[in-house]
């Protein structure tokens, strides 16, 4: 995982050292969740508010196509209500409360609906999501309530999870943006062995502004 992170740093500098670019930052707030299952049965879950922040580059590609690679810290989280012995949290929850703080590498492709300098554009592409650190809390059987740092292992709760995301919205000429963003989870964040599987869901809208690099 390191060598494919130094690999990606690697190639997008030799790109931009060629290409003309845009670097922009972008932030706003969002809505997460989680796909929960336990044995393959679907668990009730409630969404949790948070946010995004980070940077990102537009490199020209091919016509109206550029690569659009993006670094961003994600605010996650989800709230789920067990009908069955999940491990983890525990084998006694009867439901899991949690907050996770993320970084995120995502590896973007983004079209242009027109060449004119206010135009909207859809980007889409996969994500590496890297689980920082978190919080839960949850309620046993046993009438106890437990709060704890989230761990994560090779046999708890994964360091690393995938995404497709999914972004449409509109530039205008002087760089502003505004778009929608739907993260779509395709790798589970649990490493445990018969555990659950939990895939992030993630609604959120961001506001950025793109500044050209002159060469």
């Amino acid at each position: 995982m390191r060598k494919l992170f130094y690999s990606l740093i690697f190639l997008l500098t030799a790109v931009m050292a060629e290409a003309q670019v845009d670097i922009g930052i972008f932030g706003g707030p969002q809505v997460s969740s989680a796909k929960y299952t336990v044995q393959n049965k679907k668990q009730s879950t409630e969404s949790k508010y948070g946010f995004q922040l980070g940077a990102s580059v537009k490199i020209p590609f091919e016509h109206k196509l550029y690569f659009s690679p993006a670094a961003f810290y994600s605010l996650k989280g989800y709230h789920v209500k067990l009908n069955s012995p999940s491990n983890p949290p525990d084998t006694l929850a009867m439901d899991n409360d949690t907050r996770i703080h993320t970084f995120e590498l995502a590896a973007l492709l983004q079209y242009d609906f027109s060449e004119n300098p206010s135009h909207l554009f859809l980007r889409l592409g996969p994500s590496l999501d890297i689980q920082l650190f978190g919080k839960e809390k949850f309620n046993r059987k046993n009438q106890t309530t437990v709060e704890q740092d989230m761990v994560f292992s090779f046999t708890r709760y994964g360091r690393f999870a995938a995404n497709l995301i999914m972004q449409f919205g509109y530039e205008t000429r002087n760089g502003l943006v505004i778009y929608a963003q739907y993260s779509h989870g395709m790798g589970s964040m649990n490493n445990a062995d018969f555990g659950p599987g939990i895939w992030h869901r993630v609604y959120g809208i961001s506001l950025g502004k793109n500044f050209r690099v002159k060469k």
